[in-house]
């Protein structure tokens, strides 16, 4: 039972259970029921839906107004409709900008412009407030993932091999060379301007790179299936939306190099703090045609800020 709802149990073991939770649920008490006997009960968070319809591939954005930014990115070179959402703090769902083809990464600034990487052209696009798309940088090759740096530096993830890095005036670097990723790389900033990096391989054992100042790499984390969108929080421990030992949901893994779940769910893609404590997760459903929701989580944890 979640709260008062019945809760199906899709497997159980001696030390697991898997259970779908009810679409009415909310956050309370998590109890188990066997013949008449209960268990006790413990604190089950659960996640808020608040937006659907979308493709997200990445994480979502937030501007500084609090504004929530999603893709519907499509399939391989697919125009869609629209390019990407803007969810409003009231939880309304509006179209924010069109014209970008497989729209894949998204960042936001302090002035409140969000750029779009486009993984179909090689493009990165900066959108204002008012949803006026245009040109910030191209030849980015297949771009996926996008972070601004706390000198306002602006990193590009191209899935064949890159981390590109364009100065504020524009100018671009070559910042890291990785392992080429079958579908995207996703990138996040934490302590010390360190860059955060994950990419799906052929491989189930995958990374998570940390990248210094200098472009320095190193191995940060080894053995997640399929990693994805990434944050980090305050303490430094850096989140991913992987597998672990398994099990799909949010991994968190520690400054010395610990590893567990701590929101389990499947086919999330994507993972973002928002101020005062709480997170949004994104899941991709591919069947029977590509489909994203985003969910509010009350985590109790603050999410490391660049700027």
């Amino acid at each position: 039972m979640v709260g008062d709802l019945a809760a199906p149990v899709v497997m159980s073991r001696g030390k697991r259970m898997v259970l779908r939770v009810p679409d009415e649920a909310e956050t309370g008490k998590l109890r188990i029921l066997r013949n008449g006997a209960q268990s006790n009960a413990v604190e089950l968070k659960v996640g808020n839906q608040i937006a659907n319809g979308a493709h997200i591939v990445s994480n979502p954005a937030i501007d500084p107004d609090g504004n929530i930014y999603v893709t519907l990115s499509g399939t391989r070179g697919q125009e869609t409709p629209v390019s990407v959402y803007r969810v409003e703090r009231d939880g309304e769902m509006h179209p924010f900008v069109s014209g970008i083809m497989n729209a894949t990464g998204l960042a936001t600034d302090e002035d409140g412009n969000v750029y779009v990487s486009s993984r179909h052209e090689g493009t990165v696009y900066r959108v204002t407030p008012a949803g006026a798309a245009s040109v910030y940088a191209e030849g980015m090759g297949v771009a996926t993932g996008l972070a601004f740096d706390s000198d306002h530096n602006l990193y590009v993830g191209d899935r064949s091999g890159t981390i590109f890095k364009i100065a504020p005036d524009r100018q671009i670097f070559v910042f890291a060379t990785l392992e080429p990723s079958v579908s995207a790389y996703h990138l996040a900033f934490g302590i010390d301007n360190t860059l955060f990096v994950s990419g799906p391989t052929t491989s189930s054992f995958d990374n998570v790179y940390a990248i210094d100042r200098d472009g320095a790499t190193t191995v940060f984390y080894r053995g997640l299936g399929r990693p994805q969108g990434l944050a980090v929080d305050i303490a430094g421990s850096v989140y991913v939306a992987a597998s672990l030992g398994g099990r799909r949901g949010v991994v968190r893994i520690s400054q010395n190099g610990e590893a567990q779940l701590v929101i389990a769910g499947s086919s999330i893609v994507g993972f973002t703090f928002i101020p005062g404590g709480n997170a949004l997760v994104a899941t991709l459903n591919q069947h029977p045609s590509p489909n994203s929701s985003v969910y509010h989580v009350a985590l109790g944890i603050e999410g490391w800020r660049t700027f």
